[in-house]
């Protein structure tokens, strides 16, 4: 009896053993599959956080910068001719994008410049939203503070969220209206002002220019969206060009109409600084198409 029991006990730390045996070997397995993964996709997640952590550090610098450009509260320099060499530079980083293309892959129908008036026509209305939405990010300071200018600039994000469900009928997840609630409340709970009569920190016309700015944030990224769809094979370097072409015109206009005799006199560059040149980069490589609009927040989150 006493030698049976023994060999039941060996038998069962037999079993025991090889059950530890089997669990090492999933654990190993598993270990291996997650080592595994193809080396274009570790590539890919790599590219993705390295563009992640780029465009935070951009757009939270942007409104420090803004404010740093100024010089005893005002701008020495021409708003209008920053943003023109803003979209002059979009443009040429779209430029420097299809020569690599055109020297990997040549000339195709699908990323040539030459194109019709039917094509290009759609670009100039996103183009004028966005004119009017960079000209306002300037003037919005004379009511909010930066870190106030950050915390309303989420309001993008919820409008772009909100036109992109009208418009394009793009069906959004729980998950993504529960973070556009929260992005309002947060917006909200962080303008709460409790050491004053006024209930919120930001005046009524800070609120109102972060609302419309929002606003034409929104239809501009969600229209040039449309766009792009309609042509899912056209590259999209040959519509960011077009697309800033039509910008780049815009914002010529407007120096016409606001700042004329201020380039004639003073000329183009008047009032210029390293922040203010370090500015217009910032704006350039924060906004441009390739990696930076609301509309792809809202698809990777």
């Amino acid at each position: 009896m006493e030698y049976r029991k023994i060999k039941d006990e060996d038998n069962d730390g037999g079993t025991l053993s090889n059950d530890i045996e089997n669990l090492r070997g999933i654990g190993f397995s598993g270990v291996a599959s997650v080592s595994n993964v193809p080396p274009r996709e570790q590539a890919k997640w790599k590219r993705k956080t390295v563009v992640t952590v780029a465009l935070t550090f951009l757009t939270s610098s942007q409104a420090i910068l803004i404010v740093w450009s100024k010089r005893a509260g005002k701008y020495e320099y021409s708003v209008t001719t920053a943003n023109f060499l803003v979209e002059t530079l979009k443009c040429a980083l779209s430029l420097a994008a299809l020569a690599r293309i055109w020297k990997s892959e040549g000339v195709t129908e699908d990323n040539r410049l030459s194109t019709t008036l039917d094509e290009v026509i759609v670009y100039p209305i996103p183009a004028l939203l966005y004119l009017v939405k960079n000209l306002l990010q300037y003037y919005i300071f004379a009511y909010v503070d930066a870190p106030g200018y950050q915390i309303l600039k989420n309001l993008n994000i919820i409008s772009t969220g909100v036109l992109y469900r009208i418009i394009l009928k793009k069906k959004l997840s729980d998950i993504q209206w529960a973070a556009f609630i929260l992005l309002c409340a947060g917006c909200t709970t962080a303008q709460l002002n409790s050491r004053s009569d006024h209930v919120l920190q930001t005046s009524l016309p800070g609120w109102i220019m972060a609302i419309v700015m929002a606003l034409l944030s929104g239809f501009a990224g969600v229209y040039t969206e449309a766009i792009i769809k309609k042509r899912p094979s056209r590259n999209i370097n040959v519509q960011n060009f077009w697309l800033y072409i039509s910008g780049m015109a815009f914002n010529a206009i407007a120096i016409l109409i606001q700042d004329f005799d201020a380039v004639m006199n003073k000329g183009f560059f008047h009032g210029y600084s390293i922040i203010t040149t370090l500015m217009i980069l910032n704006h350039a490589l924060s906004t441009s198409r390739n990696g930076s609009s609301d509309v792809q927040q809202i698809n990777y989150s």
